[in-house]
């Protein structure tokens, strides 16, 4: 399949490159040249422009940091120069109502849409075991199947446009809230004068034991390959935790659920991005928390 790829960053040069990797022809663009760069190393196509990467696409994939850059691409300007039938995934994470709007001037201009926001971070973009959260018609996720298969290994489909994004949004929220009650237990732990290695053995074998206890174990030590034993390099930043948890947040004054936990996870990750400039691993907001005690 021939792809276009806009937005090479953390994920998506390790994505675009994937399907370099399965056999798809893909030209890219990023405004950083060294992505594109990097990309042109990896056996991809680098063009100098989005409509160029776009132009000879059965397939645009989007992966940019949030919804005004993905209508600055998917505007009724460029989707009008690409002949109909053009499948439109976007991977990136953004608000529901942008990815419905999407989708519905996608459909006008006679092109297909999906939204399939991503879980698994720059390891699982790197070795392709990406999951995606799908939103759009059920023709659409199957014609982007593939693409999916070669970046991922598993896709789920929550329904009409806009799913995907509400999944996500669940997700991280579950994700950030738990970040922070694993941290506050470490620094309970570490208040107590309880030996790390020997608590996290506990939590992990335990009732306590999650994906982000073992992955983002948040103190230098139990976890080798974690962010918090490797000077808290993401991973995952703490600003994109911070944009996440507050899509969730927009979310959740959408549909008039109440989100009391999620609220204050919001919060917390907002003002540690605010005073650390976020490019940490989110983890590392436990320096944080170790020190309000």
């Amino acid at each position: 399949m021939q792809i276009g790829f806009i937005g090479l960053g953390t994920m998506g040069l390790p994505m675009a490159s994937t399907l370099v990797a399965a056999g798809h022809g893909v030209a890219g663009f990023d405004l950083s040249s060294t992505a594109r760069n990097a990309f042109g190393q990896a056996g991809g196509t680098p063009t100098d422009s989005p409509a160029d990467a776009m132009a000879n696409a059965e397939a645009i994939v989007t992966m940019l940091p949030e919804g005004r850059h993905v209508r600055e691409v998917l505007s009724t300007e460029f989707l009008n120069n690409l002949p109909a039938g053009r499948l439109l995934v976007d991977c990136s994470t953004i608000d529901v109502t942008t990815a419905r709007d999407l989708a519905k001037l996608a459909q006008e201009l006679g092109h297909g849409f999906v939204d399939a926001p991503v879980s698994g971070g720059a390891e699982g973009a790197g070795s392709g075991a990406l999951a995606f959260m799908t939103g759009g018609e059920a023709d659409a996720v199957a014609r982007a199947q593939p693409l999916f298969d070669a970046m991922g290994n598993k896709t789920l489909h929550f329904g009409p446009a806009g799913a995907g994004q509400a999944a996500k949004a669940c997700h991280n929220m579950i994700c950030g809230i738990t970040a922070l009650g694993v941290c506050e237990a470490f620094a309970l732990a570490d208040g107590l004068g309880l030996d790390h290695d020997a608590f996290f053995d506990l939590c992990r074998n335990a009732a306590a034991q999650s994906w982000i206890l073992e992955n983002r174990c948040p103190v230098p030590g139990p976890a080798p390959a974690a962010p918090s034993s490797n000077g808290y390099a993401p991973g995952f930043a703490a600003r994109l935790m911070a944009k996440d948890l507050g899509l969730a947040q927009e979310a959740a004054k959408a549909c008039g659920q109440e989100t009391p936990f999620g609220a204050q996870a919001a919060r917390r990750f907002a003002a540690f991005t605010q005073e650390s400039g976020g490019n940490l691993d989110f983890s590392a907001i436990y320096e944080t928390v170790r020190k309000s005690r």
